[in-house]
């Protein structure tokens, strides 16, 4: 009996993981993928073109540096069964723990925090040094708004979240405005509202989903006090190295095709039938076209690509593909970019065990240190000889004016260049200090998806003539528009960051879910006796279940959050708080296979 073929378009980290899991299952693969040689979407590490001389190695450079947080569990999982050396859980035992997070500061010294549970005197010192030195500005009304809000959004049920909170923007529920007044710049603003938005998700805090930009501070502050949890992870070397190639080769140990460098360009599809029967793909090293034909397909596809090979038959088919369309007009600003830059240095300044958030800086600039984390790797087999350390930097905001009075947009590649290292130098450089200087600079790379205005890759309304790969991000009321992984057409399913998930923000680990969720409908059209892949939910503090439960009651009833709670929940809630405390304040995750 021939197996069941499945051609998976995109080989990006969806792409990858669905590829990954229909393989473990005896599933026929075929991967198409436009990029010549690298793999990993906008996770891959690249080659810094003709940075190696003497016979040394291009210097590594990135579409953008990535962390792994503590609340990942699909590409973790996924991560585990990818082989690497005699590492017993593979790529996995690549990831190393950060210590520290700094918030750098425009004409004040850094706020270095950490980001993990204490676990030794320097720890408690760190803690108690931040919070006697922080200088803020933050009003005691903004702390205890903030306080009332997180509280809020603990003790919400899932329900309303997903509900009202979805249609609700970041801004205005945490009442930004009132706090603000006319305050430039507001304490309030750069803190507690726009410093998470803009650094981690490209998001503009005014537009940004309260039901995404909630869930995923949670999830970070529940890591934060979690003895057992490490908050903030990173790759223990380039993500070639120490994940992309091992996975590519894995895949290929389990039999799944790879073809680099196709394009796709046509679906065909049967919209009586409601089926794809073929793919028009073009070989970008050749030229030639040729028809993909398989008994399902998975797109994994990012949305600006899918969208415009939407057609009318499919539309027949699937009438509400029309709202994937929708939300990739540039109307929905569901799309933004979030590039990076590589700046290579004579010397390895580590700034601190971890990632540093430039909190006002225009541009909503990050940053981390590499080398530190990298201590397999020998930089001296790499560039020009003269390069010591790696400062690689985040751009999350391309479209607010920057210290040279222009946006990110429509500067030049070195006016990028100069400008982010402005607000770099402006942040860390106080009081006389020299922590860097453009001295230190052998050479910089900006990621090779940034290019001059003049190139056009793709005819798409959105994307601005020099970003090839912007990022989805989770506006307020978008889950609407948001598809299934399982589609009307029978055959066809969706693996990315914008099909709706437990995740629901753009990341390798929702990436990952939707390509689970896509597997899962084709196991069960298909009707093939295989398991499905495991699903998980975003942690929920079982200490808080009851009030939870109460919300939900009160949401069902039509009536609003409220902090007031009646005596026989209050006892409710305080035995289910002596329980949780007997067990040791254990989180639920929920999980669900489907």
């Amino acid at each position: 009996m021939s197996k069941i073929r499945v051609a998976v378009l995109g080989g990006g980290v969806a792409g990858m993981s669905a590829a990954h899991e229909l393989a473990e299952r005896g599933f026929a693969v075929e991967v198409y993928e436009r990029q010549p040689t690298w793999v990993g979407g906008k996770a891959r590490s690249v080659d810094a073109e003709n940075t190696g001389t003497d016979g040394r190695k291009n210097l590594p450079g990135e579409h953008g540096f990535r962390f792994f947080p503590g609340f990942y569990k699909h590409i973790t999982d996924t991560m585990k069964r990818i082989p690497f050396g005699v590492n017993a859980q593979g790529v996995f035992d690549n990831l190393v723990m950060t210590e520290r997070v700094m918030l750098a500061r425009f004409g004040k010294q850094p706020l270095i925090n950490i980001v993990n549970f204490p676990k030794n005197r320097d720890d408690i010192k760190t803690l108690l040094h931040a919070m006697q030195d922080a200088d803020t500005g933050l009003t005691k009304e903004n702390e205890e708004l903030f306080g009332n809000k997180i509280w809020q959004l603990l003790t919400t049920s899932y329900e309303r979240r997903q509900q009202v909170y979805e249609r609700i923007g970041w801004w205005q529920f945490m009442e930004t405005d009132q706090q603000c007044n006319d305050l430039n710049p507001c304490p309030y603003e750069e803190y507690c509202v726009g410093g998470l938005t803009h650094s981690l998700v490209a998001a503009q805090p005014k537009l940004m989903s309260t039901k995404t930009g909630g869930d995923i501070l949670l999830q970070l502050m529940l890591l934060m006090i979690n003895p057992s949890a490490h908050t903030d992870r990173v790759l223990n070397g380039p993500t070639n190295d120490a994940w992309l190639f091992p996975w590519l080769n894995h895949l290929k140990t389990l039999g799944v095709e790879y073809y680099h460098n196709h394009l796709v360009e046509e679906f065909y599809c049967d919209a009586n039938k409601r089926l794809i029967t073929g793919v028009k793909v073009k070989d970008l090293s050749t030229g030639g076209y040729k028809t993909v034909e398989a008994d399902y397909y998975i797109s994994a596809m990012p949305l600006e690509r899918i969208s415009p090979l939407v057609n009318k038959n499919m539309l027949a088919a699937d009438e509400t593909l029309a709202l994937m369309v929708d939300l990739s007009h540039k109307s929905s600003q569901s799309l933004n970019w979030m590039n990076g830059i590589q700046y290579y240095l004579n010397q390895d300044i580590q700034l601190t065990k971890g990632h540093i958030i430039f909190i006002d800086s225009p541009w909503a600039v990050t940053a981390i240190s590499q080398l530190q984390f990298w201590p397999g790797f020998d930089i001296n087999k790499y560039g020009n000889g003269k390069v010591k350390g790696i400062l690689s930097v985040d751009v999350s905001d391309w479209f607010s004016p920057g210290l040279n009075g222009k946006i990110a947009e429509q500067c030049t590649l070195p006016e990028i260049i100069d400008e982010v290292w402005n607000q770099m130098e402006k942040s860390l450089n106080i009081n006389g200090q020299k922590i860097i200087d453009r001295s230190m600079i052998v050479t910089t790379h900006v990621d090779c998806d940034i290019t001059e205005k003049e190139v056009k890759k793709i005819d798409h309304d959105f994307i601005s003539e020099h970003n090839d790969e912007p990022l989805l991000v989770n506006t307020a009321n978008s889950w609407s528009k948001r598809p299934e992984a399982t589609t009307g057409i029978d055959n066809f399913f969706l693996a990315s960051d914008y099909v709706r998930t437990y995740t629901d923000l753009a990341t390798m680990e929702g990436a990952n879910e939707a390509a689970r969720r896509a597997v899962n409908g084709i196991i069960a059209k298909s009707g093939f006796k295989a398991p499905y892949c495991e699903i998980w939910k975003l942690h929920e503090p079982g200490v808080l279940a009851v009030l939870r439960w109460l919300d939900k009651r009160r949401y069902e009833k039509g009536l609003p959050w409220t902090n007031e709670v009646p005596w026989l929940f209050k006892l409710l809630h305080d035995l289910n708080y002596l329980y949780h405390k007997i067990m040791g304040f254990r989180n639920t995750s929920g999980k669900q296979i489907n």
